[in-house]
This record gives structure tokens, sequence and C-alpha cells, in this order.
């Protein structure tokens, strides 16, 4: 079996290199200082929709020191003014107005276009407020980004993270930054995981499978010895807490 490591949450780190930072429509899932911190270690920033509003509200007097490289979507959302703005200051606006994708999937596949923009990770902001319904379309498109790229996606905020374990490898997960927190989940969306197998955790599975209607692994908790091995046949959410008090 393949193996993968990777730190969920090495983004956060003093030195992190290669990462893309989006930012979705949802302003009640922005913590502004949490924000301000990601964007100063991102080599790329891309902007969705709506999700732009939410940075020129955010930042304020600071507005021209957070501009953006993208802004895509169906712009349904974006205020006429915001719009201006941005155009003012040089900033890359495509229109993506196909229906059968959310502003969020497109927009992911525009970034992973282009071939000048190397990166290493994916953070994507603003994905866990507002409507149920949309945060699912979310998840979902981290279903879609396992076909487009190897690049690991992960849908952050300033108390929580998830991002999708692949099926077949054994994700070895680093969980030592100082800003992990307690609780952790491992929920099969999409489709039944039959065989799962993990080690760093309160409540270890042994082979266990995991199905809505069935058992699901909710409340877990990090046993604190830095790291978590995860195995699994089908693909797997994973989240867990972030403290950002916590260094």
């Amino acid at each position: 079996m393949d193996q993968l490591e990777f730190c969920p949450l090495g983004y956060l780190n003093e030195h992190t290199d290669g990462m893309a930072l989006m930012i979705l429509n949802y302003a009640q899932d922005i913590d502004v200082m949490f924000m301000k911190k990601v964007w100063a270690k991102a080599k790329y920033k891309a902007l969705v929709d709506g999700g732009t509003n939410v940075l020129y509200d955010s930042v304020m007097a600071d507005r021209d020191m957070y501009i953006p490289d993208l802004i895509s979507g169906d712009f349904d959302s974006i205020k006429p003014e915001v719009s201006e703005f941005y155009k003012t200051k040089g900033v890359e606006i495509v229109s993506s107005p196909d229906q059968n994708y959310t502003d969020f999937a497109k927009a992911l596949r525009l970034l992973i276009s282009k071939a000048s923009i190397k990166v290493e990770i994916i953070v994507v902001m603003g994905a866990f407020g507002g409507r149920l319904d949309q945060v699912f379309g979310n998840i979902d498109v981290l279903h879609q980004a396992r076909t487009l790229t190897s690049v690991p996606v992960v849908l952050a905020s300033h108390c929580q993270m998830c991002m999708l374990l692949k099926q077949g490898i054994k994700h070895c997960l680093k969980v030592d930054t100082g800003y992990e927190g307690d609780w952790c989940g491992l929920i099969p969306i999409g489709r039944p995981c039959h065989h799962i197998t993990t080690t760093g955790l309160k409540w270890n599975l042994e082979n266990q499978g995991l199905e809505f209607g069935q058992l699901i692994s909710t409340s877990n908790v990090l046993e604190g010895n830095g790291q978590v091995t995860i195995e699994t046949d089908n693909d797997l959410l994973w989240c867990m807490e972030v403290k950002m008090d916590a260094k």
C-alpha cells in the first residue's frame, strides 16, 4: 500500500512554501485575524465571487495591502463597487458562468489549470458557514478535486478543518504543530468505507466499517503522540479541531 505523509495544519507554521489561498462567500465563517495570518503565508490568492466582498469588507482601511491574484465566478454576488475597486488594481478577473458547477468548483479548476502556479497545498476559507446544502457542495468539491490534482485541498477556519483521505493509501498525519485541538472525526461521505484501520486516536478502528445509518466516527480524540495513521478502502473525510490560541 502506498504511504502519504502530510501535516494538516502545516500551513500555519512559520515557514510555509507553496500555498494557494481561496476565499469563498461565507462571511460568518471568516475570522479576520486568522485570514490575515494565512494570507501572509500564501504565494497565490484567489477570491470566489462573493468571497471578494468578504475580503473587501474585512480589511477596510488596509485594502491596498490585500490584493488578490485572481477573482472568478458567475458574479451574481460580488458588489459592483467591489469589482471596480479590484479592476483598478489590475487583478485578473475571470467570468465562469457555467451553472453545472459551483463557483468554488470552477475556481479550483481554473487555479489547477494555471501551469505557472506551483503549489503544495490549497487552503480554502469560508467553506463551513452558510446553508447546509452549500456546505455539502463544498465537500463534494473535495471529491471532485481528487481526480483533478494530487495537491491536497483543505477546507479551513480558525476553529476546524477537513480534508479528503484517498482510498488505498496509508495516510500518516502529523498532528504536532501545536495548533491541534482535541476532537477529530472520520466521516464516510460519498459511499461506505468497509475497511478502516487507524492508530493515534483514543478510539482506534481495526479493519472497521463506517457507514451512515450504521457507524461513523464523530467526537474522536487525538491520542497526543503527534501522529495519526489511517488506512481506508474508500475516500474518507478527516476533520479536526483547530485552536489558534494554543501557541
